[in-house]
């Protein structure tokens, strides 16, 4: 694959990323002041790349639109971009010099250009190819390229100290991510300035591939709270099923602290849950610690010594042993309240005061297969 062809598809790809990006998180962003900006900045920069694509442009003057139109809507999206990202990065500092400054610039700059394309101060040809090069000492180039390195160096610097001082984790990959996107537009338009001056055609696919790579990180930096939301409810429906099977036991011999009682099977629990992902984890995760705790007062003394013994001889991993041993204890523990044992006062089992859910989740680990052995041997 050469380069050319290789910047066609990351481009396409980096395009698909983008509108992606920006409408699933389109509700959530315009109704939220803090992020809206970020949506705004986003959708901008979209424009400017959906129009650099060379398919887009060929689609575009088929239909009828001047080639010279198609490269002055994109600059002009791309400057209206640029200061976007300014106006966005300089409004938490409430720096209102700054901000007229960016907001009497940005007009001025737009108008500028629309001037200098109306007087046709750089020769058309300047404009005329999807990304070729201008004449160097064209005024309306050195302003594009300039409004566009002073807006991703401000959002470089802003993003990455920011990042520094927020707590927010979502926040902070946001930024993180804006900010190495400027890098690539930083390195974009740099190189695009040697090539004004150098003429180095032989640049240009290698610049296409460097803005392209640049709208996966733009388009990243808006999908990070739908990761974050992504991720947790993976770790949710991994607590959900991973605990299931010690919940629904405990469950049948502490009753009383089940808000609701199992269902028949556990892919039922997981695909037709009667509470979100994430709070049917926290409830079993406290109904199981909160039937631990009751199970306590039928815990033998000699129980948990007796289960880890016996998970050793059985040949449970040493970094499974303490999970194995707590699952043996707690399963005698349910096996003599269900057959009807008085109460004693409490056994405490080691590490389980303050019910981690990664103690829980070992012991559920460990629930089937300690628990039948354990069985079988005292049954022996």
């Amino acid at each position: 694959m050469s380069v050319s062809e290789l910047a066609a598809l990351v481009g396409l790809w980096s395009v698909l990323a983008l509108w992606f990006a920006l409408l699933w998180r389109a509700r959530p962003a315009l109704l939220q002041p803090h992020q809206r900006g970020l949506w705004l900045t986003v959708l901008a920069a979209t424009l400017a790349i959906t129009l650099f694509q060379p398919r887009v442009v060929a689609w575009l003057t088929d239909a009828g639109v001047e080639l010279h139109t198609v490269s002055l809507a994109r600059n002009l999206i791309g400057v209206l971009s640029a200061g976007l990202v300014l106006l966005f990065m300089v409004d938490p500092t409430r720096t209102r010099r700054l901000r007229l400054s960016v907001t009497v610039g940005l007009p001025a700059a737009l108008a500028a250009l629309l001037v200098l394309d109306v007087l046709q101060l750089e020769p058309r040809a300047g404009t005329a190819s999807v990304q070729g090069p201008a004449d160097p000492a064209s005024a309306y180039w050195l302003i594009l390229i300039g409004a566009h390195l002073v807006g991703d160096a401000v959002a470089l610097v802003v993003c990455w100290l920011y990042s520094m001082r927020t707590a927010d984790r979502d926040l902070v990959w946001s930024l993180r991510l804006f900010a190495v996107g400027s890098v690539l537009a930083v390195v974009f338009w740099f190189g695009y300035l040697w090539h004004l001056y150098g003429r180095t055609p032989r640049m240009l696919p290698y610049l296409s591939v460097i803005i392209g790579v640049h709208g996966f990180f733009r388009a990243a930096s808006l999908l990070v709270p739908t990761a974050t939301a992504l991720v947790r409810s993976a770790n949710a429906l991994r607590t959900t099923w991973r605990l299931w099977p010690l919940w629904r036991d405990l469950m049948t011999a502490v009753p009383h602290v089940a808000l609701a009682r199992p269902q028949r099977t556990r892919l039922r629990e997981v695909l037709r849950p009667r509470s979100p992902l994430a709070l049917q984890a926290h409830r079993q995760t406290i109904e199981t610690y909160d039937a631990l705790l009751d199970l306590q007062r039928w815990v033998r003394p000699d129980a948990y010594e007796k289960a880890h013994r016996h998970a050793r001889q059985s040949g449970v991993r040493e970094d499974r042993l303490t999970s194995a041993a707590l699952a043996g204890a707690l399963d005698q523990a349910r096996r003599a309240k269900l057959a009807g044992a008085p109460p004693a006062d409490p056994c405490p089992l080691p590490g389980v005061v303050h019910g981690s859910p990664a103690t829980l989740l070992g012991i559920a680990r460990m629930w089937p297969r300690t628990t039948e052995a354990l069985a079988g041997s005292d049954r022996a």
